[in-house]
């Protein structure tokens, strides 16, 4: 008769591994393997790049197996992730990595502070055989974001080292140096962000042009220049934040998103040609100074909404309403006739938006397509039940319409909201209507946390 394997004994301490689950031992309740070490050291390999820094370099505590691992894996350090008290003591651990770790180097991100800080440190880390071959280079504002600081510079080796290998770059808080960027290429660059940067107009242009493959460019509080010309047959999304100038689409044909993510003063953005540009946001009537031109010829702002510009193009629009009217919407519908998705950001009302009898004749000549609407700081006051029942009583392929407001949207404010906007007639009976107070919905920052999320297709959405 078999008998049971004796248990190792308890010493009232965690084991890792677990003896059940040690290298190619059976264990688990399901008399399994342990099949991850198993792997082969390439996949293995992959996956502890993906882990944060620390969590990484434990790997080499599990077993033998996987000593060698972390170091022959891919580099991937966030200075964020490190345990420290201050940016000089994270600087530390930092060198310490970069010494241990051979490389190549898959991502490197610090914040901008270490350039203000630790610049001899940072110099020092750019020319370390670990940072071979980096793919995302990143000095991102962290805590500099709201403090004043002197312009740092950026060490032109930062592009000279990387330029061939670059698929990300983020520069935050940093003054480029005018003539860097122009003998450089960046034939793998597919996303770029400037943050609180002052780069010169020729140098911008120059970095853009050098970039064959860019996907995603984000312009944040940057200044030095005044226009930013694009012609890019690559360049899927732009955003720019504070921008006070010109923004020129001159040939886009691969564009599908354009976003101002901070409504400021004195934004010109023409666009020429972008035949595939599908979400545009966020603009406003607030400013009578912005401009949004499609061609050469028609120019609008929501001030002013030219109808003889028609853009099919456009499925997604969000705009800034300071003055609400029901005429102005309907006039961005007529220059964007395919609409299917609407955000509109609710404040001051003048009009009453009394629409049964003004828009008779519009009614059935215009072809609504929306699908989705949502009312920020909806306060079911009447200008507002006009303007939103216009949609419910005339959207025929409506499907959800959202209304965002305060913590009086009670049980008792939603049954008299359901009364008075007739939701039982709605014309569209699969549409669903959704009641909720404001949510961390920022249009300022619209999701746009950082370059990568540039590629979502509706940045607008409410994402939990």
């Amino acid at each position: 008769m078999a008998t049971e394997a004796p248990r190792p004994k308890s010493t009232g301490k965690p084991q890792w591994p677990p003896p059940s689950l040690g290298a190619g031992e059976e264990g688990g309740c399901c008399g399994g393997i342990d099949r991850i070490s198993g792997l082969p050291d390439a996949i293995l390999g992959e996956i502890i790049s993906l882990l944060p820094i620390k969590d990484a370099a434990r790997t080499q505590a599990l077993a033998s197996r996987w000593r060698h691992l972390w170091r022959s894996a891919p580099l991937s350090l966030d200075g964020g992730d490190l345990p420290a008290e201050g940016e000089v003591s994270r600087a530390g651990l930092i060198s310490r990595i970069l010494a241990a770790h051979p490389g190549p180097a898959r991502r490197f991100s610090v914040s901008a502070l270490q350039l203000l800080l630790c610049p001899s440190a940072v110099d020092s880390w750019i020319c370390l055989p670990a940072l071979d071959g980096l793919r995302e280079l990143e000095f991102h504002i962290g805590d500099l974001i709201n403090l004043q600081s002197p312009e740092l510079w950026l060490p032109d080796s930062a592009f000279f080292r990387f330029s061939a290998t670059l698929r990300l770059a983020t520069i935050s808080k940093c003054h480029i140096l005018k003539g860097t960027t122009g003998a450089l290429r960046f034939p793998q660059l597919r996303e770029l962000a400037l943050e609180s940067v002052r780069i010169s107009e020729d140098s911008l242009q120059s970095m853009i042009a050098g970039s064959p493959v860019l996907e995603c460019l984000l312009l944040s509080r940057s200044v030095g220049f005044r226009r930013v010309r694009i012609n890019s047959q690559s360049l899927v999304s732009i955003s720019v934040r504070n921008f006070s100038g010109e923004l020129i689409i001159e040939n886009a044909p691969s564009l599908e998103r354009l976003l101002q993510l901070g409504l400021f003063r004195g934004l010109h953005v023409s666009v020429i040609a972008a035949p595939k540009l599908e979400t545009l946001g966020w603009i406003s009537d607030r400013d009578h100074y912005f401009k949004l031109a499609f061609g050469t010829t028609a120019v609008q702002n929501l001030r002013s909404v030219s109808t003889t510009a028609v853009v099919r193009s456009v499925k997604i629009l969000a705009v800034d309403v300071h003055t609400l009217s029901l005429d102005t919407v309907l006039d961005l519908m007529r220059c964007f006739p395919c609409l299917e998705k609407l955000y509109i950001e609710l404040f001051m009302t003048v009009d009453r938006n009394s629409w049964r009898r003004k828009h008779h004749d519009v009614i059935g000549c215009l072809d609504i397509r929306l699908k989705t609407v949502v009312l920020k700081n909806y306060c079911g006051i009447k200008s507002h039940v006009n303007f939103a029942s216009f949609f419910v009583l005339n959207a025929k392929i409506l499907e959800s319409m959202t209304f965002e407001g305060g913590a009086c949207h009670n049980q008792k404010f939603i049954a008299e909201q359901h009364s008075l906007l007739e939701l039982e007639k709605r014309v569209s009976r699969s549409a669903q209507f959704y009641f909720t107070v404001c949510r961390s919905w920022d249009k300022n920052l619209t999701h746009i946390k950082h370059v990568h999320d540039l590629s979502i297709t509706d940045p607008f959405e409410y994402r939990c």
